[in-house]
């Protein structure tokens, strides 16, 4: 058996790496068609806005029946990822 030994910092800071990484993972969302609360909730705007990005074709929908609208998650990631502004 081999036996590895750190320094208490270097330690620590891989354990938030492990933790960063899984984070990521487990966060990872499952549905790519999401309802218009969640879509809200993630742009943090409210529901005239949210129709007018439907309207303007901002971000992707489908309306499987005349009262249910569904938003592509991935379009709305990709519509905060393009309005994202660089820092200095």
């Amino acid at each position: 058996m081999q036996v590895i030994c750190l320094e208490e910092q270097a330690f620590y800071e891989l354990i938030e790496q492990v933790v960063e990484r899984l984070s990521e993972k487990l966060n990872v969302p499952t549905d790519r068609w999401i309802d218009g609360e969640e879509a809200m909730s993630l742009l943090k705007i409210k529901s005239t806005t949210l129709q007018t990005y439907r309207d303007e074709g901002k971000i992707r929908y489908s309306q499987p029946s005349k009262k249910v609208i569904l938003y592509d998650r991935l379009s709305i990631e990709e519509f905060i990822e393009n309005n994202a502004k660089e820092t200095f």
